[in-house]
């Protein structure tokens, strides 16, 4: 699809139509970056929609958490409702023109909503925002589905993607997914080569 730009994905919130919100944080994300990461590093959620995430990682003291959405409607759901988030850590643009750097990315549901041709561009962007030894942590779809948002994907093709520039330290069945999930993603934790 090649209308996945600006304007569908803003149209999208603006119509209440965003099925893949699932109302609450992530604790798989959630929980890997309370283990993981120091109060003081730089994260970044692309495709951050709602932003439970960067609220909850907010409200537990990580003062360097940012969203980013194509969709200004997403954003202000965030500072609407979280009246302390600064509004200019929520970014709205084009993650492909994001020049920031992070220490840890996450990914849920962000991937599989881009065009499968732009997917090593994808990839060549995360490794070009983290930082030396920074962490692409996350959730990834394994399921054959070619029409999309979301788009499948499966373990060959995210070795292939990334293994030329990540280290895959981690690739495998989630078994804490939320329930509409549940047998379809992997965990994901790959560092920076």
């Amino acid at each position: 699809m090649s209308n996945l730009n600006a304007a569908y994905w803003q149209n999208r919130y603006a119509q209440n139509d965003f099925p893949w919100d699932i109302g609450y944080t992530n604790k798989v994300l959630t929980n890997y970056v309370e283990q993981n990461v120091a109060k003081d590093d730089h994260i970044l959620i692309p495709g951050a929609g709602s932003g439970y995430e960067a609220e909850y990682l907010w409200n537990k003291g990580y003062i360097h958490v940012y969203a980013l959405d194509y969709a200004a409607d997403a954003k202000a759901l965030l500072v609407n409702r979280v009246s302390n988030f600064p509004a200019d850590q929520y970014l709205t643009g084009d993650f492909f023109e994001l020049d920031q750097r992070f220490d840890i990315i996450l990914e849920q549901t962000f991937f599989c909503a881009l065009n499968p041709i732009l997917r090593p561009h994808y990839v060549d962007q995360m490794h070009r925002l983290l930082n030396n030894e920074g962490v692409l942590f996350g959730l990834l779809f394994e399921m054959d589905q070619l029409d999309g948002p979301p788009y499948g994907g499966n373990i060959a093709e995210y070795k292939d993607l990334f293994e030329p520039t990540f280290e895959l330290k981690t690739m495998q069945k989630c078994l804490d997914s939320i329930a509409p999930r549940l047998g379809k993603e992997l965990i994901i934790e790959f560092f920076k080569k």
